[in-house]
């Protein structure tokens, strides 16, 4: 009979709602489409109404802990409220964990003092990273989520460094280009304006205006995740234009990892997010970038650090290798997939309890 939580990755495209042993099992996975536009009442009535269904059937055999939440967007930790969400309209400065708390009192589901958690979805893939993923067994480490943006999540000594209220992992806007393009938060030359799908689309485009890549056309006009993995098999391939993109992504990687690792000094840094499928097209230049501009870096790094990729849960348990051994800056890649956020939320009921 074992002990499990409920995790919730309220995402733009689908709602996941999953129960999760205290051992890390997935025991269930349910997938719905979030249909955001509808507002975030019938949103949140839908996921209460699947995280009462699914609760219920595993009571049936193991104690319930309670609810762990990734959403998207900026977090105010101590209300519980969404600040800002440019894929949630009409969910700023809105009270999700108290209505979720008010709707399954309703449905029984929060008996016992189960707990409800909310977190940004990237600060929940970092702490599943870090218990089951790329990072198992290592209590100080970030994850740094390549997608049409960039997001990031820090752990220190196994729990989410969330910072003073919540924004703590912003990755994608620390400055790497002090006169590059405008970013959506209104600063210039950031991080995710060069390393991210959209930067990607954005780099192919010009490339394309310029008469000078006529092969990234097609790719070029899909949106920014599917054109992204167009312009990497293009790269594959051999074309110079997509490899060139890519080396840039990496270089500015680098740039923005380099500061990091300067910063923190973390054991492991953790690249997910659907962009880091392309490693090996814009690794070895982000490698580059760290030991040319990270003093840290360069004194830590591994000996290879282009081989030290896990391919498996079961390699990272079993794990006894000098690469993570005390004193190396590790820095590869994710694990655990699009199912981090979940594993994350359902960790985070446990570290709660």
């Amino acid at each position: 009979m074992p002990d499990f939580s409920i995790a919730v990755d309220l995402g733009g495209t689908n709602l996941r709602v999953a129960a999760v042993s205290g051992e890390g099992q997935l025991l269930e996975k349910v997938t719905v489409p979030t249909k955001t536009a509808r507002g975030p009442e019938r949103t949140i009535d839908e996921m209460c109404e699947t995280i009462n269904r699914v609760s219920a059937k595993h009571k049936l055999s193991g104690k319930f802990l309670g609810t762990g939440i990734g959403v998207l967007g900026v977090i105010d930790m101590q209300t519980g409220t969404v600040r800002k969400s440019a894929n949630f309209p009409g969910w700023e400065d809105y009270p999700v964990r108290a209505e979720i708390e008010r709707r399954l009192r309703g449905y029984g589901v929060l008996e016992n003092n189960s707990a409800v958690i909310i977190d940004n979805d990237a600060n929940m893939a970092a702490l599943g990273e870090q218990w089951l993923g790329a990072a198992r067994g290592i209590a100080n480490m970030a994850v740094v989520t390549l997608g049409t943006g960039i997001g990031g999540g820090i752990v220190l000594n196994g729990n989410i460094w969330t910072g003073m209220n919540g924004m703590a992992g912003e990755f994608g806007h620390v400055t790497v280009e002090p006169d590059g393009p405008i970013c959506g938060c209104g600063n210039r030359g950031c991080a995710e304006r060069y390393a991210s799908a959209s930067a990607i689309m954005r780099m192919a485009r010009e490339a394309v205006a310029s008469g000078a890549a006529p092969s990234l056309a097609h790719a070029a006009s899909s949106d920014a995740e599917a054109g992204a993995k167009s312009i990497y098999n293009l790269a594959l391939q051999g074309d110079e234009n997509a490899r060139h993109i890519f080396g840039t992504f990496g270089r500015y990687l680098g740039i923005m990892l380099a500061g990091a690792v300067n910063v923190l000094n973390l054991e492991m840094f953790v690249i997910g997010g659907g962009v880091s499928s392309a490693w090996d097209a814009f690794a070895p230049k982000m490698f580059e970038e760290l030991r040319e501009r990270s003093l840290v870096y360069a004194a830590t790094a591994p000996a290879n650090p282009l081989a030290v990729s896990p391919t498996s849960r079961e390699e990272i348990a079993s794990s006894k290798t000098e690469t993570l051994t005390s004193g190396t800056t590790i820095i590869t890649r994710a694990l655990l997939g699009s199912d981090a956020g979940l594993y994350g939320a359902a960790r985070a009921v446990m570290l709660a309890g």
